[in-house]
């Protein structure tokens, strides 16, 4: 490791032009008091205001300390199966060289939904942090806390820094902050998010330059383990649940007419296509986890009237495809039920919405269950599915995430979310008339 890629945290001359702390702060407060118009605002940086926008509009609290979601036993649970636990002591490595609990900043790693899971650097700026609520297991996404670095990182999938008074919440005014998030290395979906919290120090060129290549060193490791890995995997002749535990099984049902079925063991990640019978079968023992007798599965499956006689071929089928595939995943008889826990990602959808983290939820609905199906018991968990996310946008949800679902087939053809929208727009949003106009296409169709 190169001393030019280690951080050394002096403060340094900010290169960057930036409005007075002065006309920021009441820029802030016009804001706040819904002045969208005020010329103050226009002076502000466009990533800082727009945020500003979307928390106002979101209804997100300007004062007081985040959410507290996870907590003892369950954060520490978290955090031993979070992706990010193993890429650790190398982000430790990159941004507190030295002695971390003299180094002057604090780091902070959070999940994909803007949790807080590891809270680590200089002792006293964390006892100094801790009275804002930056601990872990607090909730800081954009839509709890406002603008940030990094909620508003997750929101656009970036690199973010935000400098004192451009914070949203005025208990973080005191602080500036860069954070990056971190994908996986394949999939690229986001894994998380690296932030350092202090001084103006943190919000200079070199700090985000360092922050960008932490993030990208994780990923590189992530690959990097993961190949060495597959590399080191000696793949017996006979495939047995012994021989390759399943540690991890995620279905894919969402906007997709072929689930998608990602397995993951110790030693190496599989995915498999499957047909439509096969995802069925496999959702409704996903969705009923105590289990289904042979006549219930037949049901959900193919209808009132289907025999067992039915499923009972098909179950040969997908047994031998999971013999083959995932050996753990292979359904136990009478009753019919799966031997691990198989998440799906509509399971992550209804989660994410019971949890109030609707803006997330809105991102991983990926459109509807199993959208060709027509297994009874699919339409009826399709339908769930669809309701729950109608129910949060209508009963919860902030303007900017109404707006969001407004767009998706779910919503354009709500006229009660579209008039919920258009009385929470502010009197002189441009966005009103194009509500008005859909409003009107639909009652009028």
């Amino acid at each position: 490791m190169g001393d030019a890629v280690v951080a050394s945290w002096q403060v340094q001359e900010d290169s960057h032009s930036e409005a007075s702390r002065l006309l920021i702060e009441r820029a802030h407060e016009e804001l706040i008091a819904g002045n969208l118009d005020d010329h103050r605002l226009a002076q502000v940086r466009p990533l800082v205001r727009e945020s500003w926008v979307r928390s106002w509009q979101g209804r997100v609290g300007p004062e007081g300390a985040p959410r507290l979601e996870l907590v003892s036993e369950e954060l520490e649970e978290y955090r031993r199966a979070h992706p990010l636990a193993s890429a650790m002591d190398m982000i430790r490595a990159l941004l507190l060289p030295g002695e971390a609990e003299d180094s002057g900043v604090v780091i902070a790693v959070g999940d994909q939904a803007g949790r807080l899971l590891w809270i680590e650097g200089d002792r006293q700026l964390q006892s100094l942090t801790d009275g804002m609520g930056f601990v872990a297991g607090a909730n800081w996404a954009e839509d709890a806390v406002g603008t940030t670095a990094p909620g508003t990182a997750l929101t656009l999938d970036r690199t973010v820094q935000i400098r004192g008074a451009e914070h949203y919440n005025r208990l973080v005014h005191p602080w500036s902050c860069t954070a990056a998030p971190v994908h996986d290395p394949e999939s690229r979906r986001v894994l998380g998010v690296i932030d350092i919290t202090g001084g103006d120090e943190v919000v200079s060129t070199q700090a985000r330059l360092l922050v960008d290549a932490t993030a990208r060193a994780v990923e590189s490791e992530l690959m990097v383990a993961r190949l060495r890995a597959r590399s080191e995997v000696t793949r017996p002749t006979t495939f047995s649940s012994r021989a390759k535990p399943t540690t991890r099984a995620t279905l894919h049902v969402l906007g997709r007419d072929r689930a998608r079925l990602e397995i993951e063991t110790e030693l190496e990640e599989s995915i498999i296509e499957l047909g439509a019978r096969h995802a069925a079968i496999l959702l409704m023992l996903a969705v009923h986890r105590q289990g289904l007798s042979a006549e219930r599965l037949s049901e959900l499956v193919y209808g009132s009237d289907a025999s067992p006689d039915t499923l009972r071929p098909e179950m040969v089928r997908l047994r031998k495809v999971l013999e083959k595939h995932a050996p753990g995943l292979v359904p136990e008889s009478r009753p019919y039920r799966l031997p691990v826990v198989l998440e799906t990602d509509a399971h992550d959808v209804l989660s994410l919405l019971d949890r109030g983290a609707h803006r997330v939820a809105l991102t991983a609905y990926r459109g509807p269950v199993l959208p060709e199906s027509t297994s009874p018991g699919v339409e009826e968990f399709r339908a769930v599915v669809r309701g729950a996310l109608r129910e949060a946008m209508l009963s919860e949800a902030s303007l900017d995430v109404l707006l969001t679902y407004a767009d998706i087939p779910e919503g354009q053809g709500d006229a009660e979310a579209l008039r919920l929208a258009l009385e929470m727009l502010p009197a002189r949003s441009p966005k009103r008339a194009g509500l008005v106009a859909r409003i009107e296409r639909i009652e009028a169709g």
